[in-house]
């Protein structure tokens, strides 16, 4: 962990096995290992809690889980999977189509079992001190209040992922995990398990921390926020959204307004995808990532390895790119308000079509497009060549996750690419627009609206480094703010939604924030409609309501748990 110790706890387990009568065998002492007594004083829990932080990042490409991008912006709409055809890592393909997705595809076990590492770690952390007294560790509740945020963290993923999944803390005993079914508790209590980690982590964390990384007051409110208004919109047994809870909306609006002042957003937008930005004004709670830190490798990014364009400066490996709804969704009006409703009428597609028509600057932001900077960089200019596969995924390449070959934060991990670039996991523009979310679903809409047109206003002055080698503007770049005419709750709905959309794309959100509103099944058989048109590899692709707004539990979870688990609806 960046400005965190790197030192991890080393964990010996040992299990003895012998048919031999000599007792005396069993009774000595194994060389290197530690006692459980040894590992409960405050410098190896300090370890403990610092190698809880470290599974943050610990994701592989195979199942990533820091920017989640095969889960949020694939199966949103916002991505196609990339790669060398489908069946290179054709797991994000089935989670892609809907249709060939199974119970038994390992990828999903495996981002189930990494998730749950990262409660144990935490859990074990707890457990750890709870056993030593305040005096001993005068950090001791600040760290409970770290752990338990981790924890909420970790939970929050698996319960947008999968909705119904087993709650461990630290209380149950080891040999009482096979007990607890995924379906102990409900929709509702289990989203309130996850706010009771945030809350106990709120009331007892600092407001900052002397070392950068580390979880603070504000950062829990924050993510507290986040869950409850998750929570707040119900769901039945088979995912349809059936209301909203108007208490858990006004305490969202409360958390945000405890939040927002402590932070700004940076005056560029671009600032948020470059390592200047890193634990910047706009940072609420991101993931530290470092290299040249003493590891053979570094703690560099994993989960976005896959996501480099296949040029000389990189070489691998052509996934994560942009779907061509989602280009189009940045085109303006005359008044550079989006086209609700009509943008995907036309496509984006030749460089003359990025100046015919007047663009969000997001775009450049956000999406690698030929003939375009690449970056920010005016010299080096996205082409063609990059691309692995134009063919089946177009030509469009996702950013906000990479870096410049010359950026100090870049690292080759052959065959992959990496960063040791922190990757944002709140950052004040989420908070903005959860209140403004929640203000328009309290029908005051009124009240969004400054807070909506903060964030355009923002994306308005984040021009200056959209220049091509001639000192002109990438694109034709438009953008308004919005009007208080005409302004009611269902047209704040849609801006909210379509600002949420273009803020954050390509950041992991798109699928979650689609199944929250209760609006899945209807928007992406709708994309599938019209993308079917221009990308083959999707024809068998389908949406299928009161199934897909989840992942299936994996199988093998099952089968361990001896059906103890229960899977969840249509699978």
């Amino acid at each position: 962990m960046k400005y965190l110790k790197s030192t991890l706890l080393a964990l010996s387990l040992l299990t003895l096995a012998t048919s031999c009568n000599d007792d005396k065998f069993l009774d000595v002492q194994p060389t290197g290992a530690l006692s459980d007594d040894q590992l409960n004083s405050p410098a190896n829990i300090e370890k403990q809690v610092i190698a809880a932080y470290s599974q943050l990042g610990n994701d592989v490409y195979r199942a990533p889980y820091t920017s989640m991008w095969p889960y949020g912006n694939v199966r949103g709409g916002d991505a196609y999977k990339g790669g060398n055809g489908t069946a290179d890592v054709d797991a994000f393909y089935f989670y892609e189509t809907f249709s060939f997705n199974r119970v038994d595809v390992g990828n999903t076990d495996e981002l189930w079992f990494l998730i749950y590492v990262g409660i144990s770690r935490c859990n074990d952390a707890l457990r750890r001190l709870d056993a030593v007294s305040e005096a001993a560790m005068p950090t001791k509740v600040a760290r409970q209040g770290e752990m338990r945020f981790l924890r909420g963290h970790f939970y929050f993923l698996l319960k947008e992922l999968f909705k119904q999944v087993p709650y461990i803390d630290e209380t149950v005993p080891t040999d009482q995990y096979g007990t607890i079914s995924n379906v102990a508790l409900t929709n509702d209590a289990l989203w309130g398990k996850i706010a009771d980690d945030f809350r106990f982590a709120a009331t007892n964390l600092p407001a900052t921390q002397s070392e950068v990384g580390r979880a603070s007051k504000a950062a829990a409110q924050a993510y507290l926020a986040k869950t409850l208004l998750y929570q707040a919109y119900t769901q039945t047994e088979s995912h349809a959204v059936t209301g909203l809870d108007a208490a858990k909306l006004q305490e969202v609006v409360s958390l945000c307004d405890q939040v927002i002042p402590k932070y700004s957003l940076h005056p560029d937008y671009a600032t948020n995808f470059l390592t200047a930005g890193d634990n910047g004004v706009e940072s609420v709670f991101a993931i530290q990532f470092s290299r040249n830190d003493g590891t053979p490798k570094g703690r560099t990014q994993r989960g976005n390895v896959l996501n480099y364009p296949m040029n000389p400066d990189y070489g691998c490996c052509g996934f994560h790119q942009p779907s061509q709804n989602l280009v189009n969704a940045y085109k303006t009006d005359a008044q550079g308000l989006p086209l609700f409703t009509t943008f995907n009428n036309s496509d984006l597609s030749t460089p003359a079509d990025f100046q015919a028509n007047t663009v969000d600057p997001r775009l450049d932001h956000t999406v690698a497009i030929p003939s375009h900077p690449y970056k920010y960089l005016p010299t080096f200019v996205f082409e063609n060549s990059w691309l692995r596969d134009p063919n089946t995924y177009g030509v469009f390449m996702s950013m906000k996750e990479t870096v410049l070959p010359t950026d100090p934060s870049f690292q080759k991990t052959p065959p992959f690419m990496s960063t040791s670039k922190n990757w944002a996991v709140i950052r004040l523009a989420d908070v903005l627009l959860w209140k403004a979310e929640a203000l328009i679903e309290l029908n005051r809409p009124a009240e969004a609206l400054p807070l909506i047109n903060q964030i355009r206003q923002r994306a308005q002055n984040s021009t200056a480094r959209l220049k091509n080698a001639a000192g002109g503007s990438t694109s034709n770049y438009k953008i308004g703010l919005y009007s208080s005419a005409g302004w009611n709750q269902q047209y704040a709905r849609q801006a909210l939604r379509f600002e949420r959309r273009l803020e954050f794309a390509m950041e992991g959100y798109r699928f979650f924030d689609l199944v929250r509103w209760g609006i899945a099944a209807d928007y992406l058989n709708t994309y599938f409609s019209v993308e079917k048109t221009k990308r083959q590899y999707l024809q068998t692709a389908r949406f299928t309501a009161g199934r897909d707004e989840y992942l299936p539990i994996p199988l093998n979870q099952i089968n361990f748990s001896k059906g103890l688990y229960k899977q969840n609806p249509g699978w």
